[in-house]
């Protein structure tokens, strides 16, 4: 009988992208995935690191799964596992523990005996120890020179698969721990993320490109191209339906970029730029690369050209040496700023990152409370973007449909439910805004 297995995503895009593709790999092999963790022979935590937060998320899971499934072998991969796999090789009912490094090699561990996957080369280990019952498998990421090539998952139950292009990061933001466990800047080849999206839009009609530094996609390979190359080519060689881009830095967001997007209906009108501080200040400190007055032209030229785009931010609060006059800085710069959502989070010392070392920290209660008053201000922010869409038509992908009625994503990144309308799942539709309550939005299909 073939053995089971369960992929348990946690963090970024990038992270579900290579969850997706580990199935896919496993799969291949013969090893059959379940929706349950206590039908599956092996559970794969795929971790992210970026806050201590995320770190607690995944022991908790880990440790809720040996709980209740004891005999369940577990496999932990991620960043988190990249950062610390000694911790987590102590954890109980963890097999193995599997860096970003190895990420592509999960297949042949779990499988070693059956044959390799069509496509994708065999492998070696280039690092293997084992501390008590954990065998690890954790290299030195920064030596890679490339993107490991990896099966094209689908999205384990999401209706818009993630397809990572990129891997890594050159930046050195001062607060972040990501370069150490991703590793370098690394990009897939136009020919590969060609043949993915072609596999891909047999099933699916939108694809999100993502990547840990998206927007520096090309830069390693031959010729240099920009991501802006690879969106042109894409639109001429596939017939995805619908392409919309995940975080892009703001330096990253030229005007050539936007013009394309402005120019099509086939790239969502989606912008999110990581803002992290409204204050120049901070922003030295915090090692960005980018000050207010930039981001601020970005946004601007993003509005102009897409009245109704979706654009939404990375916000930090409580970096450390964010004064009271820093943090309302910030908050002056989101009020005045179209932004119609924010992803709104506390700093969290890292462990190996320059700020770590920095004295003046700020106090958690100090940290909750400005996090509160700018959550409170995107709200309002969301509600009026909303409503002034009132009227308006726009293509959407629908995410779910059952007797009650159909939830649909649109183009521009609303959440809209269609009361007792039926539809198929994964196809794009029209949809009509008619409703703002509260923080839902109601509509109906446009026929």
């Amino acid at each position: 009988m073939s053995r089971s297995f369960k992929i348990k995503n946690f963090g970024c895009r990038a992270t579900q992208s290579d969850g997706a593709a580990i199935a896919a790999d496993l799969a291949g092999r013969g090893l059959l995935r379940m929706e349950d963790a206590s039908k599956a022979d092996i559970v794969v935590v795929n971790t992210c690191t970026v806050t201590a937060e995320a770190d607690r998320d995944a022991r908790q899971a880990i440790n809720r799964i040996h709980r209740e499934h004891p005999d369940t072998e577990i496999l932990v991969t991620g960043c988190y596992a990249q950062s610390k796999p000694a911790e987590l090789s102590a954890l109980n009912g963890v097999k193995w523990v599997v860096g970003n490094s190895h990420k592509h090699e999960i297949g042949e561990i779990l499988a070693p005996n059956i044959i390799q996957i069509k496509n994708i080369p065999p492998v070696s280990f280039s690092y293997h120890s084992q501390i008590g019952a954990a065998e690890i498998f954790v290299g030195q990421i920064g030596e890679q020179k490339t993107l490991p090539l990896m099966p094209t998952g689908d999205p384990l139950g999401r209706n818009r698969p993630n397809v990572k292009v990129q891997d890594g990061c050159n930046n050195r933001c001062s607060f972040c721990i990501i370069p150490s466990v991703r590793g370098q800047s690394r990009s897939a080849t136009t020919e590969t993320v060609i043949q993915q999206v072609r596999r891909l839009e047999q099933n699916y009609p939108e694809i999100v490109l993502t990547g840990i530094n998206l927007g520096r996609w090309g830069r390693d390979l031959d010729g240099r191209p920009q991501l802006v190359d690879l969106i042109k080519t894409l639109l001429d060689e596939t017939v995805i339906q619908k392409i919309r881009l995940s975080s892009v830095e703001p330096m990253d967001w030229s005007e050539q970029l936007l013009n394309l997007m402005a120019a099509t209906s086939r790239i969502a009108k989606h912008v999110h730029i990581p803002l992290q501080s409204g204050s120049d200040a901070l922003l030295r400190r915090m090692r960005r690369r980018y000050r207010v007055r930039h981001y601020r032209s970005r946004i601007e030229l993003a509005r102009k050209l897409m009245p109704d785009a979706a654009i939404g931010a990375d916000v930090m609060v409580g970096f450390p040496g964010e004064e009271e006059e820093h943090f309302e800085q910030t908050r002056d710069f989101i009020k005045n700023m179209p932004f119609s959502y924010l992803h709104v989070f506390p700093y969290s010392m890292r462990e190996g990152t320059q700020a770590t070392d920095f004295e003046d920290q700020v106090p958690r209660k100090v940290k909750k409370q400005r996090s509160r008053l700018l959550r409170e201000l995107i709200d309002q922010k969301n509600e009026i973007f909303r409503k002034g869409l009132l009227g308006n038509s726009y293509s959407a992908v629908v995410i779910n449909s059952d007797t009650q009625g159909a939830r649909v994503l649109s183009d521009n990144f609303l959440d809209i439910e269609l009361p007792g309308v039926q539809a198929r799942r994964d196809h794009l539709v029209k949809v009509l805004v008619e409703q703002i309550d509260g923080s839902r939005t109601v509509g109906s299909l446009v026929h």
